[in-house]
């Protein structure tokens, strides 16, 4: 299935293809003060409808995620890193898809303040 997506003002857009089952709630400082439900899906899934100059970038501790926002809003609404096995994956927060009810979604809870 297809879903679209994007942050609050409408500067971000993308449309991300995947079987959007369960989401992951981790604990880590920035998703905890986010709120993130995070979908994790091949970064060949999201499609961006944005150029690139209008997405910003945060990353913080090891630098190896890059947390994606809107410079205008403030909407996180995914990130992107390489997956333990070396492929590039983006953390959709399925709290910024279009028509999809998170309370309805499986939540699997992840320890990343322990990492």
């Amino acid at each position: 299935m297809i879903y679209k997506g994007g942050c609050h003002c409408g500067k971000i857009a993308f449309e991300v293809e995947g079987d959007l089952q369960h989401v992951t709630q981790c604990n880590c400082s920035i998703c905890t003060k986010r709120g993130s439900l995070l979908w994790f899906v091949p970064r060949t899934n999201l499609h961006l409808k944005t150029p690139e100059a209008d997405i910003s970038t945060y990353t913080f501790n090891s630098h190896k995620i890059k947390h994606r926002f809107c410079n205008v809003c403030g909407c996180a609404p995914f990130g992107e890193a390489m997956n333990p096995k070396g492929e590039a994956m983006a953390a959709i927060n399925v709290r910024c898809l279009d028509d999809v009810e998170s309370s309805a979604l499986k939540v699997n809870h992840y320890d990343g303040r322990s990492l």
